[in-house]
């Protein structure tokens, strides 16, 4: 590059007047650069088609043999905790608990874009709890999640992969927690029939629920009560006619797993035909799914009950 230097009021101003080779040189710069991100978005491509096609044969389609060096880097490993999972053959392993666990299996990758040798995916997963899983027999439960994967590739292989999903949600789908809601569901349908609010309490229940007075109590002549209006009819309308009083007093709520929930408090209440008191120790076991009630099972000192009958 030659360089003038010309003087004027005392400034010294430097003219740079660039090169044929430099413009040359600057060029090529520009042709390789795009060339190499040309080469760079054909292997990314490249790595997503084959990336995606092999997830889809191996968990919609049940091809654990996919589990090879064709695919996976030999030393592939899923970043776990407390410990990672390495090696072809454990990896393969980790995965057959979700191939033979489940059936019904809807695996689906609603996303996935990479950049250099990364790749990320939104994925949903749907299936059928119906093998063992982990160690866990079936539950015949079904899930429905949805996560997100970052995965490493390398030399066209896939090479490392880390999960991010929703383990509570998971474990409350199989029904081995129970969703934080289930007591707060209970709890606000006590107050709503402490209020009187019947609407809101039944409103609280499947359309199918199952509910099952305790056998020898008299309201048991219907079990099992099926669907909202069976329980309005066949026990809540029946216990406000035949009471001068009828309330739950003492109420503990209980969490339990399996989405249920267990209630511990009493009767007390006031027979309008004799005027009998009484003050029942009584249980319910209350079973939720999707924030609504779907099974009522009643334990009560049925005994007391009935002697305040007979008066």
């Amino acid at each position: 590059m030659k360089i003038t230097i010309v003087k004027k009021q005392f400034k010294t101003i430097l003219k740079f007047k660039p090169m044929k080779n430099s413009i040359q040189l600057l060029l090529f710069s520009i042709v390789i650069f795009l060339t190499s991100c040309d080469i760079l978005n054909a292997q990314i491509k490249k790595d997503i088609k084959m990336y995606t096609a092999t997830w889809d044969e191996i968990i919609n389609k049940g091809n654990l043999d996919l589990f090879n060096e064709t695919n996976f880097d030999k030393d592939i490993t899923l970043v776990m905790s407390p410990e990672n999972i390495v090696g072809i053959e454990n990896v393969k392993a980790f995965y057959a608990n979700y191939v033979n666990g489940f059936s019904n299996i809807e695996f689906t990758i609603s996303d996935v874009f990479g950049q250099g040798d990364k790749i990320v995916k939104h994925w949903k997963f749907k299936g059928k709890h119906t093998g063992d899983f982990f160690g866990i027999p079936a539950t015949e439960k079904s899930v429905d999640l949805d996560g997100v994967t970052l995965v490493k590739m390398k030399n066209g292989k896939i090479a490392q992969e880390q999960d991010f999903m929703d383990n509570m949600l998971f474990m409350q789908q199989l029904g081995l927690v129970s969703s934080q809601e289930n007591i707060g569901i209970v709890d606000r349908l006590y107050k709503a029939f402490a209020m009187g609010d019947i609407p809101s309490v039944l409103g609280a229940m499947d359309t199918k629920v199952v509910w099952n007075e305790a056998e020898g109590n008299v309201y048991a002549d219907g079990n099992p009560y099926i669907g909202p209006d069976a329980v309005l009819n066949g026990v809540f309308a029946r216990i406000g006619a035949e009471h001068e009083y009828f309330n739950l007093v003492d109420i503990l709520l209980h969490e339990m797993s399996n989405n249920q929930v267990l209630a511990t408090l009493r009767y007390n209440g006031k027979l309008k035909k004799n005027g009998a008191i009484f003050d029942a120790q009584v249980a319910h076991l209350w079973s939720l799914k999707d924030g609504k009630v779907i099974g009522f099972q009643q334990y009560v000192d049925t005994k007391q009950l009935a002697d305040a009958i007979k008066k």
